[in-house]
């Protein structure tokens, strides 16, 4: 979770680790995610969270891979992916709990492996 940024403590959103649901295509895996309030993109926050939780997933829990997805159309969260290390798989998939008719449906898939995690950082 990302912690709040200001001196009244608002809580300005999260970032973390979560096991896959079993209902996507790419299962089991884990994912990295975050949500950010607007007010606060732009500022690095969710980079700096992000890599700290891949160095988690890496060097504490051993991961083999992580993975990230989102709507095609989500640039600000494909370019944090591509910042942290993170590939495009080039698989497109429908969200299995959205309806196919919704216009977020279609998502996007990333992926880094610890090898190619450990290599960029080290």
């Amino acid at each position: 979770m990302l912690p709040p940024v200001n001196a009244s403590g608002e809580f300005v959103g999260f970032e973390g680790l979560n096991a896959c649901k079993p209902s996507l295509p790419f299962s089991p895996c884990v994912e990295i995610g975050w949500r950010l309030a607007k007010q606060y993109w732009g500022n690095g926050y969710v980079t700096e969270a992000a890599r700290e939780a891949l160095r988690f997933a890496f060097n504490t829990l051993d991961l083999g891979q992580v993975v990230a997805f989102t709507v095609h159309n989500n640039h600000r969260s494909r370019a944090v992916m591509e910042r942290i290390g993170m590939s495009e798989t080039g698989q497109s998939f429908q969200h299995p709990d959205l309806p196919e008719s919704h216009p977020l449906s279609q998502h996007v898939l990333y992926k880094t492996s610890r090898e190619d995690w450990l290599r960029i950082n080290g």
